[in-house]
């Protein structure tokens, strides 16, 4: 039995550890804020409640592993998951309005053709095969499997099998998100449907590479899933599952070194001085508290892949408002921006520009069907999310997103504003305070090709007895994600570094 000292209680974080103590090792938590999950929070205020980190659950089946692995009961038991369907519905730039089935192809084409016009299904159908194809190609190296040593090759190969396409007198083949769009969908409402899963993690789809393609197939193959009660739950049934695994959290504890000894880990130094000796140490943080904790460039090799950097964030608008959720309303809606271009643009140029009053983004709104989360059936409690620039934007920047967030939810929200009781924002700064991350950026997940750029830092690090876990190292951003890098960590500390992952 090692001692294991795990450095934050995401939920990355927490899923390495309940694994690792079931191993028979003895495993603490410690956490510099005083509660679990890292940016998957709760905000409550007068009987309403509300998800302030993601709200939706794709993939269960990681968190499904998560718990057969750990224990007897099984995730089904510690929470409610409830399939979403309409998967969402999506309001277009021209006013088209399209609900997409969930998890039904047969369905998403017959939508697809009676809202966009026939062909349509059939353009998306195909694009559907094509990324499949991509995520057979990508899943286990991506997914499954230590990052490889000789990552590069997955940097430089591109694994969505594009479509042939002749461009001034030469025959090219998309190599980015938009170029698939472009070539291959060719209706600007497909475009949008196609580049919002990206935009939803953050990618600039004008540079993300083809691979994105695997985006949308994960949510049509695997389906969209809502925790009752909020993804807030998921967290507490994974911290629950910690805590009957005999894991010890630590809250209120902040580190600030990582110990050496022997050239390799030996535990962690608190605020304060306090020293907790172990074998084996687990940072499940990100990149700038890994650099200030133990320093980045001893922690990584010299062909490690960098972590990700300029990554926007999110803002996110809380609003609890008087009046029943009507039966017909859908659980997830996107809002597209009228002008995506003039959107891409604001948020991923070098320096990114404060909104006008015309300006308006992409918005995703949440309306859950869901008891648990107003004081009664007269209120209902809606969420609004769009991806911002990261930092720590002024006030008048905050109103300015805001406001451009609330006259996107109007469309799809009649009288909002005349039910509308209260409002909390949760900006950038709030994620930052959160996670530790510069600037409240969220990572996005692993992604072959394009360079490498979407490539994560190996969970072994050049320093032995150290691993990092969640986000921020492979396999990247993402809840499903973060599951995995737990289960990967796992795997090398109790087998070693011959571990290649579950068969």
């Amino acid at each position: 039995m090692a001692r294991i000292a795990v450095i934050g209680a995401g939920t990355g974080a927490m899923a390495a550890a309940a694994r690792l103590a079931v191993a028979g090792h003895r495993v603490v938590v410690y956490e510099r804020t005083e509660t679990y999950g890292g940016a998957v929070r709760r905000f409550e205020r007068d009987g309403f409640s509300f998800d302030t980190g993601p709200g939706l659950l794709p993939l269960p089946a990681v968190y499904r592993d998560l718990f057969l692995k750990t224990g007897k009961e099984p995730l089904e038991a510690c929470v409610e998951l409830v399939q979403v369907d309409p998967s969402a519905r999506h309001v277009f730039a021209d006013g088209t309005r399209l609900s997409v089935p969930n998890a039904s192809r047969a369905g998403v084409v017959t939508a697809l053709d009676e809202a966009l016009g026939s062909g349509a299904g059939q353009r998306w159908g195909d694009f559907l095969v094509r990324a499949r194809e991509a995520w057979d190609r990508t899943r286990r190296p991506l997914l499954e499997e230590p990052l490889w040593p000789n990552w590069s090759v997955l940097a430089d190969r591109e694994p969505y099998p594009a479509v042939p396409h002749k461009r001034l007198l030469r025959t090219r083949r998309a190599t980015t998100l938009a170029e698939i769009g472009a070539w291959e969908l060719r209706d600007p409402r497909l475009i949008a449907l196609l580049e919002s899963h990206a935009l939803a993690f953050g990618l600039d789809p004008r540079v993300a590479p083809a691979s994105a393609a695997v985006l949308p197939y994960l949510e049509h193959a695997f389906g969209t899933w809502y925790v009752r009660g909020g993804i807030r739950e998921l967290a507490r049934a994974v911290y629950e599952r910690c805590v009957a695994r005999r894991v010890e959290f630590v809250f209120g504890a902040e580190v600030t070194g990582v110990l050496e000894k022997d050239g390799r880990a030996a535990g962690v130094e608190l605020a304060g001085g306090a020293v907790a000796e172990a074998e084996f140490v687990v940072a499940g943080v990100a990149p700038e508290v890994l650099s200030r904790v133990v320093g980045h460039a001893a922690a990584r090799g010299a062909d490690e892949v960098p972590p990700q950097r300029g990554l926007p964030s999110r803002m996110t608008v809380l609003l609890a408002l008087r009046g029943g959720r009507p039966k017909e309303a859908a659980h997830r809606t996107v809002v597209h921006a009228p002008h995506r271009e003039s959107e891409l643009d604001g948020l991923f140029a070098t320096a990114p520009a404060a909104p006008t009053a015309s300006w308006r983004p992409t918005v995703t709104v949440l309306r859950p069907d869901d008891p648990e989360l107003v004081p009664d059936p007269e209120h209902e409690a809606v969420t609004l999310t769009s991806v911002v620039p990261a930092g720590r934007p002024e006030p008048e920047v905050v109103d300015a997103y805001t406001e451009a967030m609330m006259r996107a939810a109007e469309q799809v929200v009649p009288e909002l504003r005349e039910r509308l009781l209260w409002r909390e924002v949760r900006t950038p700064a709030d994620i930052a305070d959160a996670t530790g991350a510069e600037g409240g950026a969220v990572p996005a997940p692993a992604l072959a090709a394009g360079d490498g750029r979407l490539l994560h830092p190996s969970n072994s690090t050049a320093i032995p007895g150290l691993f990092t876990v969640g986000g921020w190292s492979h396999p990247g951003g993402g809840l499903p994600h973060a599951g995995m890098s737990g289960a990967l960590v796992a795997g090398l500390i109790v087998e070693g570094p011959e571990f290649r992952g579950s068969q």
